[in-house]
């Protein structure tokens, strides 16, 4: 295809996609996907010049605006930013913004300094507010630039947003930002989705986007939108950007707290780098960073092309989301015998690697969800989250496309699979299944439970192959001979399996209780029983009546828990552990000082001389608590190596003091901090 017909092509998939993404929120490819499109199409038209034209979708910004709502003409347009798709293309635009800016009002090659405002690219839908001496009169979504929507009275409804500004307001005050929907609330929306047996929202953007644009104010009063104000179209006038915001604060709107103004491309880089680690620790989405010059006299130099500033670039995450062909669905069988299906997938790159299977929960979720064999799918894939399939992309589907229905029998064992009622989930009832058996070791062993490193996955089913193990009892019966007769198997690599083994005897009576694989109890529980019965020797005596009583268990814990150790081949296992000194007893707090009796501390980031888990242990072992977030309660915040910005910020913002490993070890202690 020569090049002229390839960007007539290109022009009418970016259009289309455009009209999808923006008009319609029902997109039908990636964002990656619609960047890519975009990025050879520029490319062609870099390349042949007299290709280029006014009409191409490069030369304009985002969708043309929908007829449901009345248009509103932007008294200042509303320009979309160019991309940066990797930190030497980021360089690159930072390079040229401090080689053309200049010195005493001339330009002089590379003698310009540039301070960088660096901001999260929140993934939502960008809408301008208007106020007039202070109050609310108008909201718009972005549109083309030129022309949006007017959705005031849904604006409206987004409590964040004041009706009337504070101090001294203009007389006229425009306000570009970003609306949005936060994680928990879309995950709260899907399940009233999924509930009523509607289909389910693809996305926080889309389900955001679609709840601002309802033609009824009422329904997106019902969903939970929030706002971030990022720049003003309109309103005094100011030195920097930096001081914009403050401004924008002051005057009682949203602005994000993690906004940072920096001195160098150096920075810029570490803050890129900080959030692409720590995006999923926030309650919204992001999927990049927006990086802007702050001085406003250097913007005004710098100037526009027709669609962009030059003065700002939106560096771009890898993508978590793209499309994909699903091939089959399949059903994995757990260690409970919970049958999980999951997707077989056309191998597609997500988040930096190849996804070839994701989950999809449970049969209700296929339902709701509609993906069936043969569909093109959205795959998302969260940093180290599971991927899963999202949800089907309707106007791809062949017609006649039949529904995939739940197996009725196991696909490891061939028993039953039974669907026990009142619950979303179906099991496979046979407790002898080798899935279920190896699932129950594989989760003894990890770390979550008694830490044995090396004793993974596929060593585990080694082992149960070779009749080595047959339960999580059998770990401690593994002998050096044994291990040496297996493939894989060197002295070496044997000697530290068996003394991970060996250390695993002496971790604490939760981890053990977790491990055991009971139904319902999850951590918290394991430490409710272990601190309330002492030894797992008193729980296997306790009854049932006696553990619901206790606080923090109630009666489906201690119905599990009961029936759990009543059967025989479970007292078995205890028999295994116990010959083998496995540790029973839970923590005995009056053999350490109550250093932090009554003291909330928070543990983030990687410690040295301890895991968190362990960290954790020894706050509460010394009687105080370690929540998973930090709030005004908490008196102190230890922080490792990478910790979770968003918990240092939390804790900037609410005066808790922030401290290091050296100072935790000595806090426990002491209960002091040096």
């Amino acid at each position: 295809m020569d090049a002229a017909s390839r960007v007539e092509e290109l022009r009418r998939l970016v259009e289309h996609h455009t009209e999808r993404y923006y008009l319609l929120d029902d997109p039908e490819i990636s964002d990656a996907e619609f960047d890519g499109l975009v990025r050879e199409l520029r490319a062609l038209e870099d390349a042949h010049p007299e290709l280029r034209t006014e009409e191409s979708p490069t030369q304009k910004v985002g969708g043309r605006a929908s007829t449901a709502f009345a248009e509103v003409r932007h008294r200042v347009p509303m320009m979309s930013l160019d991309n940066a798709f990797s930190f030497d293309e980021l360089v690159a635009w930072g390079k040229r913004m401090e080689r053309y800016i200049g010195v005493g009002g001339e330009p002089q090659t590379g003698s310009g300094h540039v301070d960088y405002v660096c901001e999260l690219k929140i993934d939502g839908i960008a809408c301008s507010l208007l106020y007039e001496g202070g109050r609310y009169v108008r909201g718009a979504t972005r549109g083309n630039g030129v022309v949006g929507e007017d959705v005031t009275e849904n604006v409206r409804t987004i409590s964040v947003i004041p009706e009337r500004l504070e101090g001294d307001a203009p007389e006229v005050l425009e306000v570009r930002g970003e609306v949005y929907m936060p994680v928990s609330a879309f995950e709260e929306l899907n399940q009233r989705q999924g509930e009523a047996g509607l289909r389910l929202f693809a996305n926080p953007r889309n389900s955001g986007a679609g709840s601002l644009r309802q033609k009824d104010p009422k329904i997106t009063a019902s969903r939970d939108l929030r706002f971030w104000a990022y720049q003003l179209g309109e309103g005094p006038r100011f030195r920097r950007h930096s001081e914009t915001l403050d401004y924008l604060k002051a005057a009682g709107l949203p602005v994000n707290p993690n906004v940072r103004t920096v001195g160098s491309l150096d920075e810029v880089f570490a803050y890129c780098e900080n959030w692409l680690k720590h995006r999923h620790d926030l309650d919204y989405e992001i999927d990049g960073v927006v990086v802007k010059v702050d001085d406003l006299a250097q913007r005004e130099e710098l100037g526009s092309t027709s669609k962009s500033p030059r003065w700002a670039i939106a560096y771009k995450f890898p993508p978590e989301e793209a499309t994909t062909v699903l091939k089959d669905i399949m059903v994995s069988i757990g260690r409970t015998g919970k049958a999980t299906p999951f997707a077989q997938l056309e191998p597609v790159k997500v988040s930096g690697s190849t996804v070839q299977l994701a989950t999809l929960h449970n049969q209700d979720q296929v339902r709701v969800k509609d993906v069936r064999p043969g569909d093109t799918v959205t795959v998302r894939k969260a940093g180290d989250v599971i991927p899963e399939v999202v949800a089907p992309v309707l106007s791809k589907r062949r017609e006649g496309l039949p529904e995939w229905s739940f197996p009725k029998e196991c696909p490891v064992c061939h028993g039953p699979l039974i669907r026990i009622e009142g619950e979303s989930d179906t099991f496979c009832v046979n407790v002898d299944c080798p899935a279920q058996r190896d699932g129950r070791i594989i989760h003894f062993a990890s770390r979550g439970a008694m830490d044995i490193e090396g004793l993974g996955e596929k060593r585990v089913s080694q082992l149960t192959t070779a009749g080595l193990l047959s339960d999580p009892g059998d770990i401690y019966y593994l002998t050096y001979e044994a291990l040496m007769g297996l493939e894989g198997f060197a002295g070496i690599s044997a000697r530290n399996l068996l003394d991970a083994i060996e250390a695993s005897k002496t971790r604490p009576l939760p981890s053990l209780l977790v491990g055991l694989s009971i139904r319902h109890l999850g951590g918290r529980g394991a430490e409710v029983l272990a601190d309330a019965f002492g030894s797992l020797d008193r729980i296997l005596e306790a009854s049932e009546e006696e553990m619901a009583v206790t606080p923090g268990v109630g009666p489906v814990i201690a119905k599990s828990v009961c029936e759990f150790f009543a059967l025989d081949r479970n007292r078995q296992v205890i028999d295994k552990l116990r010959g083998a000194g496995v540790n029973f007893a839970g923590v005995e707090r009056s053999t350490l000082p109550p250093t932090l009796a009554g003291k909330s501390v928070v543990v983030t980031g990687t410690l040295e001389s301890m895991s968190r888990d362990r960290a954790v242990e020894a706050v509460k072992a010394r009687g105080g608590s370690s929540p998973g977030s930090v709030s005004k309660k908490t008196a102190y915040l230890v922080a490792g190596a990478e910790p979770g910005q968003a918990k240092v910020t939390k804790a900037e913002e609410c005066g808790v003091p922030v401290i290091d490993e050296a100072a935790f070890l000595h806090l426990l202690e002491t209960g002091e901090v040096p």
